[in-house]
C-alpha cells in the first residue's frame, strides 16, 4: 500500500471510530506495525490534521475536519480525470466548463508527486456521436429537474411528426450517441423518454409538479430506457 493511501485510511478509521483507537488497533486494521502508525500519526499531525491523543492512550480525530483533496488516491485522481473527459460527450456546455474547473482545482491542490496523474494521464476519450441540441439548453433541463418545473416543448419524433407537449422532467440519461430526458408527458399521460436533439423548441414554465415520495422517478428508473415519446 502506498504511504499516501495509508495516511488516508488512518484518517478514515479515526473519523468513523466511536472511541479512541490505539496504534495497535490501527496497525491491525491496516496490516502494518504500530511503529508505522506512530510515524503516520506524527506526519498527519505535522500537516495540521487535528489528531489528538498519544501512544498507549489512543488517538481521536477532532470533529469537523474536512479531508483535503491532496489525500486522493491515484485511482481516484485518474477516475476524476477520465470522468471530466467523459463529460465532453454530453453536449452540455455548462457541465463541460464545470468539469474543466473541477479538474483545474484538483490539479492545483495536489502535491507534485501526484500532479502528473491528473495532467499526464494516458487516457483517450472519444467525442461521442450525440447530436448537438438546438431547441433546448441542457442546463435549463437540469435546472428544471432540480426545481421540479414543467416544460413546454415542441417535439419532432423519428418520423418527422411534430407535437406540442407539457412534460414533468424527472431525470437525464446520457449515452454515447444520444442524451435523453425522462419525463411524465401530460399528452400521453405516461412516462416517456425524449431525445433532446429532437426538441425543436422549449420553455420552462413557472408551474411546478409534484412527485410524491419519488414515485414517478422510481417508475422511470424501472423502465426500458429505449422507450421513446
Amino acid at each position: 500500500m502506498r504511504r499516501a493511501d495509508r495516511l488516508f485510511d488512518v484518517i478514515q478509521l479515526l473519523r468513523s471510530a466511536k472511541r479512541p483507537m490505539t496504534a495497535a488497533a490501527l496497525a491491525e486494521a491496516l496490516e502494518v506495525t504500530p511503529r508505522t502508525i506512530y510515524r503516520d500519526v506524527a506526519t498527519l499531525q505535522a500537516r495540521r490534521v487535528p489528531i489528538e491523543g498519544a501512544a498507549g492512550l489512543g488517538y481521536v480525530l477532532r470533529k469537523g475536519f474536512d479531508l483535503p483533496p491532496l489525500m486522493f488516491t491515484v485511482d481516484e485522481i485518474e477516475a476524476i480525470t477520465v470522468g471530466a473527459k467523459l463529460v465532453r460527450r454530453l453536449r452540455d456546455p455548462e457541465l463541460q466548463q464545470a468539469a474543466g474547473r473541477v479538474l483545474d482545482k484538483v490539479t492545483l491542490v495536489l502535491p507534485d508527486s501526484l500532479r502528473g496523474h491528473a495532467t499526464g494521464t494516458p487516457f483517450y476519450v472519444s467525442g461521442g456521436d450525440a447530436a448537438v441540441p438546438h431547441g433546448v439548453e441542457a442546463g435549463q433541463l437540469r435546472a428544471a429537474i432540480r426545481d421540479r418545473r414543467k416544460i413546454r416543448i415542441a417535439y419532432v419524433d423519428e418520423k418527422g411528426r411534430r407535437t406540442r407537449r407539457t412534460i414533468w422532467p424527472l431525470a437525464m440519461a446520457y449515452y454515447v450517441d444520444a442524451s435523453l430526458i425522462g419525463a411524465w408527458c401530460e399528452l400521453r399521460r405516461d412516462l416517456r423518454n425524449f431525445r433532446i436533439e429532437r426538441i425543436a423548441a422549449s420553455r420552462v414554465l413557472a408551474s411546478q409538479f409534484r412527485d410524491q415520495d419519488g414515485t414517478l422517478l422510481s417508475r422511470w428508473l424501472a423502465l426500458p430506457k429505449e422507450r421513446s415519446a
